[in-house]
């Protein structure tokens, strides 16, 4: 079954060329038709804002799930993964994704002096700084599960961009209820709905996000949720058999290649 997320099919193969990239260029930036100012106010601001925060925290997490086994490998020393390395595998494999709403910012250039270029940075700037926090830990030798996972990088990347941007904005990871394993990321009733009414609904396009203005917390809030599909990387950990343990020492979900299995949820205030 082909991806909905179309970071996912350039992850590898970019994470070494971004290595080659970091060595020998100052700024990588992605072919292509650039965001300007303009595009990003108004309502379509909100939806084109969310959507690049969305997609940049989706292709990191690309990065960290396909490298896995390189993580985790006993035998290697410095893996060269360093924070560097796995933003411009995230930029490369962002600005080559398909569909209008993945135009790219110039993100060697953001103007953090709007809210769209100071939200970007701030994740920019977290996915650093999560990665390079554990470089003594996934290079260890001799030691074989790191712990370092998916679910895990993207838990720190957002309490980091919470930090960094205040009350201006939010984003999360969730997951259908009977899916989650941390309760921190249990889904917000909003949520709850949009990925039972919808994103697991058999009519629901794959890949669609789902978004609306509403309140939350009793402040006026662009909300946007984008699903995420089970990829042959999730599944040794939560694929079949179901119940079974796997190497975190949780229950497998039986989870099925294709399959929803979580989503980013990302809040912008107004």
């Amino acid at each position: 079954m082909r991806s909905a997320n179309p970071f996912r099919r350039f992850a590898r193969t970019v994470l070494l060329a971004a290595a080659f990239a970091v060595l020998f260029t100052p700024a990588l930036v992605g072919p292509g038709r650039v965001a300007s100012a303009a595009q990003v106010q108004g309502a379509d601001g909100y939806r084109i804002t969310a959507m690049h925060l969305a997609g940049i925290l989706k292709a990191a997490r690309a990065v960290i799930s396909d490298s896995q086994d390189i993580i985790n490998d006993h035998t290697m020393g410095d893996k060269g993964i360093t924070g560097e390395v796995v933003l411009q595998a995230a930029k490369m494999s962002f600005s080559m994704a398909e569909g209008e709403y993945l135009k790219p910012f110039d993100m060697a250039n953001l103007d953090t002096s709007t809210r769209p270029g100071k939200l970007i940075q701030a994740l920019l700037d977290s996915i650093v700084e999560v990665v390079d926090g554990v470089q003594e830990r996934i290079n260890r030798k001799n030691v074989g599960f790191k712990g370092f996972l998916p679910s895990v990088f993207t838990a720190e990347v957002a309490e980091r961009f919470k930090v960094k941007v205040g009350r201006l904005a939010e984003i999360r990871l969730t997951a259908p209820v009977d899916y989650v394993r941390n309760r921190a990321h249990m889904p917000d009733k909003w949520e709850h709905e949009v990925i039972e009414g919808q994103l697991r609904s058999p009519e629901h396009p794959m890949g669609e996000h789902v978004s609306e203005f509403g309140l939350l917390n009793g402040r006026p809030a662009y909300r946007m949720i984008s699903p995420e599909y089970y990829e042959p990387s999730c599944l040794a950990c939560h694929g079949e058999p179901k119940g079974k343990r796997d190497i975190t020492g949780g229950k497998k979900e039986g989870g099925k290649l294709g399959e929803l299995g979580g989503a980013i949820s990302v809040v912008i205030f107004q």
